[in-house]
């Protein structure tokens, strides 16, 4: 196919019609380039972008695309003279090009944001590269027609369905295809949620999860129709989906259904200080089937929702985000608790990370065996580094107590 196309090419060199072709091609080249640029200009890449973003942006799609659409309008033109044999070479390899970088683009879209760029993500995309460009080199060589006709020759029965190894190469390759469409569509709604903030964090989760899930499912559904398969034959798989959850996986479609739960009556949230059985921590992460807590000690723990919901939540952060502690000491009977007091309530106001909203206060809450008991209360901002606070809060009340030759 390749040698027909370079030899009606040499042939028709010398004829007007051929440069006509390339006076077109000249003008599709121009045409695709002032596109470009106008479209970068209008649409400039964001300075803050990663380089990994940047390698895969939708401005490397620009000339490309625009290229592409120029000459298949020129072919449209050029088909009136029935002489397009210079356009018709240059299609295939402008459309390889721009899938290419289309599946570049898409790639680092949806898997660069959240994790960096690995070797085996850039094989993955050589592999994708390499993989077009051997079909075009086989489309030119005819080669491909004859490898689609050998696949379509073999077949396998399902039921009385008959199915060839075309039909699936379709069926995988439509199915990835619009997957991958409606996974860069959910990215795009997951930014566009971040940018509302009249919806509260829960909603935005629950949001996104429903809108992923909802794409990715019709994305399969309309793919195994464009393949031509029945979806009515899936009726049995979902029956017998219907008993694993009724039986094997009941508690993990519970998990689930309860994730949507704590997302939708928002009594967790991200950044909440809990105790939920023996776990105490930050919420980081909330996930359609499971919680992340992170201890104070720096350890995530993996709650299932299940728990969330079936097991008493102790939430120090749901009506207010910072908390009240405490710290306790007993001073000497001789001790002038008047002047005391009001001094422990200043130091302890002058530490980073005590809330401003409410005072500190400090009370005589005992007449101990040993001498006066003394408790300190105080709010702070970050429920997480209560442990942090009580030791800075001890530290300034120590130095304040050999300060003023108080006996403990």
């Amino acid at each position: 196919m390749l040698m027909n196309f370079l030899m009606n090419f040499w042939l028709n060199l010398h004829e007007i019609n051929m440069w006509w072709q390339i006076a077109v091609l000249a003008l599709c080249l121009l045409v695709s380039y002032l596109t470009s640029r106008f479209l970068r200009r209008r649409f400039p890449l964001d300075s803050r972008t990663s380089e990994a973003l940047q390698v895969g942006a939708l401005s490397t799609l620009y000339f490309p695309i625009a290229l592409l659409t120029s000459l298949y309008m020129g072919k449209l033109i050029l088909l009136a003279w029935d002489n397009d044999y210079l356009v018709s070479l240059l299609i295939p390899i402008v459309g390889s090009f721009v899938l290419i970088r289309l599946g570049i683009y898409l790639s680092r879209r949806l898997f660069a944001r959240s994790h960096p760029i690995n070797s085996l993500h850039l094989l993955i995309e050589r592999l994708f590269s390499t993989t077009v460009l051997i079909l075009v080199i086989l489309y030119y060589t005819g080669l491909l027609h004859d490898m689609f006709a050998f696949m379509d020759q073999h077949s396998m029965s399902i039921g009385p369905n008959r199915l060839t190894l075309l039909d699936i190469l379709k069926v995988l390759i439509s199915i990835a295809s619009t997957v991958l469409l409606a996974l860069w569509a959910s990215a795009a709604w997951d930014r566009r949620l971040m940018h509302i903030d009249l919806l509260n964090p829960s909603l935005r989760i629950v949001l996104s999860r429903l809108g992923r899930g909802f794409l990715v499912i019709c994305a399969v559904l309309v793919s195994l129709s464009l393949a031509g398969i029945d979806l009515t034959v899936f009726s049995i798989f979902s029956g017998a989906l219907g008993i694993g959850l009724g039986l094997g996986l009941q508690k993990i479609a519970s998990s689930y259904v309860s994730g949507f739960i704590v997302l939708f009556d928002r009594s967790v949230s991200v950044n909440d200080l809990i105790t939920v059985d023996k776990y105490t921590g930050k919420v980081s992460q909330i996930n359609t089937r499971y919680t992340v807590l992170k201890g104070i000690d720096g350890v995530e723990s993996f709650i299932p929702n299940e728990i969330l919901i079936s097991s008493p939540v102790k939430n120090s952060s749901l009506s207010q985000k910072g908390i009240s502690i405490n710290t306790r000491l007993t001073v000497a009977y001789k001790t002038d608790i008047e002047s005391l007091l009001p001094m422990l309530v200043e130091v302890v106001s002058q530490l980073e990370g005590v809330a401003g909203k409410s005072s500190p206060a400090a009370h005589l809450s005992n007449f101990g065996k040993n001498g006066l008991e003394l408790s300190i209360w105080f709010p702070i901002t970050n429920p997480a580094d209560e442990g942090g606070m009580v030791s800075k809060a001890n530290r300034a009340i120590w130095k304040l107590l050999k300060d003023q030759n108080v006996e403990i």
